[in-house]
């Protein structure tokens, strides 16, 4: 109404009348500002909520994972412990076998030396023990003479076989016609006797004072011959000999027909 009454009045040009016009506008619609504010405010957490769904359950879930790790962690270090302790046990086996065989190579170094230090005697001693285990002997009753009749008598005698053959250990006497058993062990014997008849050709051998085993030959006329022989288990001084029968003769000579022989089968501990 002012400004038309101006213009009337002519008190205002047209762009002072426009101005006026839209000052009066602003004062009747002034600019919604806190609406246009809360608006924007409203759309900016809708984008917030649209990017960002739910922060709270991002962080829940990778707090899970998180948790599930150290636990594989917690499971994985308990075996490396496992592992570490399979370990030492395995390295103490090493070092304790090891050990022995440093031990094993340590006494079998010694026995070495041992055996590298038997001197000539230790050398000697052996075989003279094994030359105590060498006995045998061999002989015949005639020692010279062209040839001759032993017998007969009324009881009976030892024989002593004089023309010794062997005598290796000297256990057999040819003094007395005996032998000795100088080593307890398993001896074999054997004998023979030769005669004429009509007289018979009967000897024994004897094991100290007992008959063992006899050889007889027996016919009114011609050549008697026999032999025998025995095994026997003697211990260390054991005595064997042979004994003419009484009323028995034999008959030898150089070709050495009656013959007593013995030797060592093996030693019995």
């Amino acid at each position: 109404m002012s400004v038309v009454q101006q213009q009337v009045y002519g008190g205002l040009n047209e762009n002072e009348i426009s101005q006026q016009i839209s000052s009066e506008n602003r004062r009747q619609n002034p600019p919604q500002t806190d609406t246009l504010r809360a608006e924007a405010s409203t759309d900016s957490q809708q984008y917030c909520h649209l990017c960002f769904p739910d922060i709270h359950a991002a962080l829940r879930e990778l707090t899970a994972t998180v948790t599930e790790q150290k636990g594989n962690i917690r499971e994985l270090t308990a075996t490396v412990t496992e592992q570490k302790g399979n370990i030492r046990e395995l390295t103490a086996t090493v070092t304790e076998q090891k050990e022995n065989i440093r031990e094993l190579r340590e006494e079998l170094k010694k026995k070495n030396e041992e055996i590298s230090n038997l001197t000539l005697s230790q050398v000697e001693e052996l075989r003279k023990e094994n030359r105590d285990r060498e006995i045998a002997f061999s002989a015949g009753l005639m020692q010279s003479g062209s040839g001759g009749f032993i017998g007969p008598f009324t009881t009976e005698i030892t024989l002593i076989y004089r023309n010794v053959f062997t005598n290796i250990g000297n256990a057999y006497n040819p003094i007395t016609g005996i032998f000795r058993a100088p080593l307890r062990g398993a001896y074999m014997f054997r004998f023979s006797v030769f005669g004429n008849g009509p007289t018979a050709a009967t000897a024994s051998i004897i094991k100290n004072g007992a008959l063992v085993v006899i050889a007889d030959a027996d016919q009114t006329q011609g050549v008697l011959n026999s032999s025998n022989g025995v095994v026997l288990i003697l211990e260390v001084g054991d005595v064997v000999y042979v004994r003419l029968w009484p009323e028995k003769r034999l008959y030898d000579s150089y070709n050495n027909h009656n013959t007593f022989s013995g030797y060592l089968l093996f030693p019995l501990r």
